[in-house]
C-alpha cells in the first residue's frame, strides 16, 4: 500500500523498528547519515547497506540487502529514482516491510510493484523528518 497519511506514517514508524538503510554514508555530515544517528538515538537498528565501506556508525555494513543476516522492517533509500526499481526488488524478495523513499525519490513503478506484493510504500518523505512532525523531537 502507498502511504501517504499522517496514521500510515505513524504505524510503520511505531512498528518497523529495524531498518535497512541503502546509501548511508560515512560522512557525518551527509543527510543520510544523520537520518541514522537521529533514529538509533530513538531505538531504532539501523543497518548501513553500503558496498563501498565495512562499518558505519558502528555497525557492520552489508553491500546489499540480501547480505543482511537479520529480518529486515523497512528498507530507506538514499539513491536516486533511477536505482530504485532493483533495490524494491531485493526488498520484495528479504521480506520487508515497507519500502521508504527519501525526500526528492520517487520512483512509481516500483512503488506499485512493491506495494503489490505487499509492501507498503512512502516516498519523497524523510522519517527523521516525519518522526519530528509525529511524535515531537524526543
Amino acid at each position: 500500500m502507498i502511504i501517504t497519511d499522517d496514521a500510515g506514517l505513524s504505524r510503520i514508524l511505531k512498528t518497523h523498528r529495524v531498518i535497512a538503510m541503502i546509501g548511508l554514508s560515512a560522512r557525518e555530515d551527509r543527510p543520510s547519515n544523520i537520518v541514522a544517528r537521529y533514529l538509533m538515538a530513538r531505538g531504532y537498528t539501523v543497518i548501513p547497506v553500503n558496498p563501498a565501506a565495512n562499518e558505519i556508525l558502528g555497525q557492520p555494513c552489508y553491500p546489499s540487502l540480501q547480505d543482511i543476516p537479520v529480518k529486515v522492517d523497512m528498507v530507506d533509500v538514499f539513491r536516486k529514482a533511477d536505482d530504485v526499481p532493483p533495490i524494491a526488488d531485493a526488498a520484495i524478495a528479504i521480506g520487508a516491510k515497507s519500502l521508504w523513499l527519501q525526500l526528492g525519490i520517487i520512483n512509481p513503478a516500483a512503488a506499485d510493484k512493491a506495494s503489490a506484493a505487499g509492501l507498503d510504500v512512502v516516498m519523497d518523505r524523510c522519517p527523521k523528518i516525519e518522526y519530528v512532525r509525529l511524535f515531537g523531537s524526543t
